[in-house]
């Protein structure tokens, strides 16, 4: 369903009006949105497979995309393309994040520790063109050296010594395209390392996993547009039992390390009940920055498609609450190959939106008012009364603003796209 321009303002005046009865002013609020950005990952396009010659065939190694929708991206130009219509379809600017698979060496069996920018050329010439950044991932999984199930952490100094190197190319390559491009590339490494079945080497593989994060965060990179970041897990597939990057060692070396890292905070990596939210608060008194990769775990990390939950919302009202969007980067990270791989991103792109909008629409300081005056009861009733304001209103002006459709209206441009050009690939 599209709507009209004149109902579009109708509704907004009148949500405007009632917002700026609780002290928000909704204009202001959507000018902050235009400057939010979230990274778009690239791997949604094409089930994780990337484009690598030397490892075809290998696998996820822990990554699982379930489906067999038809459409999936086959190469660069097809994934580029399908990002760059997904995001004609998602209000504001914002990233792409890239995994190190995804290189294109014209047919040529590069190796994961011999990448260099000239690799990612193309998704440097196509981000210039769009004008939007990219994030980078180093790749530890599906790979001939990452069977035995430990790549860092590996007791192995062959295989370690390899996912070293890999590490600091990654970390290179990052710091060249944040330059490229003049804006801020985030380097975020996350590592598969883990036993299925109870192993007795846990504070073993924990020390090695240290010794090579140093090695790799030593190697002199110019950090000029580069934010690094690592990533924690509560089990995976193929390390139920047992995962070297837990929550709390990758806490304890962003807190004590000489560098300046920033932890990653996937909402599918926890246990179910536990709280990302309440996470964010403990790392910004340290003055940390924060990476969000915005997934949904069903039962258990299966990275299904963002919606606009009570853990997404929570998650944006914490960093407004913390006003902390500048120390915070939001970015996705599912992979669902049984719908439409564009329905998917923008689904997600736009709940992630929606719930930092209504984060920002949220009167704070009478929140604030009413517990200094010891008042919960009154903050209660007032977290009750926000859950029914017009938020709706204000997210269509969003949508206006930027160009984008508005309403379920996106959904025939997807059902177009689909027909014309998914279709074809099959």
């Amino acid at each position: 369903m599209s709507l009209d321009y004149e109902k579009i303002l109708a509704d907004y005046e009148r949500a405007k009006e009632v917002y700026k009865t609780f002290g928000i002013d909704t204009d202001e609020v959507l000018n902050k949105m235009k400057g939010i950005s979230i990274s778009l990952h690239c791997w949604q396009g094409d089930d994780v497979t990337g484009f690598e010659e030397a490892t075809k065939g290998m696998g996820g190694g822990g990554i699982l995309a379930t489906g067999n929708y038809f459409g999936r991206a086959r190469n660069g130009d097809e994934l580029r393309s399908d990002l760059e219509f997904a995001m004609s379809l998602i209000p504001g600017k914002h990233k792409v994040n890239l995994h190190a698979i995804y290189a294109e060496t014209d047919g040529q069996k590069v190796d994961r520790d011999e990448l260099s920018i000239d690799h990612f050329e193309k998704w440097l010439k196509w981000a210039k063109e769009k004008d939007i950044g990219l994030d980078f991932n180093p790749t530890f999984f599906a790979h001939p050296k990452a069977q035995s199930g430990y790549t860092l952490s590996s007791t192995d100094r062959g295989v370690r010594k390899f996912w070293v190197k890999h590490g600091i190319k990654s970390r290179e390559i990052a710091s060249q395209i944040g330059k490229e491009l003049k804006k801020t590339c985030i380097n975020n490494i996350w590592i598969p390392d883990g036993s299925k079945d109870f192993t007795a080497k846990r504070y073993e593989h924990r020390k090695i996993l240290k010794e090579s994060l140093d090695e790799i965060f030593s190697a002199s990179v110019d950090q000029t547009y580069l934010v690094d970041s690592v990533e924690s897990k509560l089990f995976g597939i193929g390390s139920e039992a047992f995962v070297v990057g837990s929550h709390e060692f990758y806490m304890g070396y962003v807190f004590t390390s000489k560098h300046d890292i920033a932890i990653c905070f996937d909402l599918g990596h926890f246990h179910p009940t536990e709280s990302v939210a309440d996470k964010i608060s403990s790392v910004l008194a340290f003055s940390k920055k924060v990476l969000l990769h915005l997934s949904r775990g069903m039962r258990w990390d299966s990275d299904h498609v963002v919606v606009l939950n009570d853990e997404v919302v929570s998650v944006s009202q914490e960093v407004k609450r913390a006003d902390a969007f500048d120390r915070v980067f939001f970015a996705l990270d599912f992979f669902d190959a049984s719908i439409n791989r564009i329905t998917a991103w923008v689904t997600g792109a736009r709940a992630a939106l929606k719930s930092i909008l209504y984060a920002l629409l949220e009167s704070t300081h009478l929140l604030n008012e009413a517990e200094e005056e010891g008042d919960f009861g009154k903050r209660l009733a007032l977290l009750e009364e926000f859950k029914t304001l017009p938020f709706g209103a204000v997210w269509n002006k969003f949508c206006y603003e930027s160009s984008v459709p508005v309403g379920s209206s996106w959904l025939d441009k997807v059902k177009e796209y689909e027909d014309k050009v998914l279709k074809s690939r099959i």
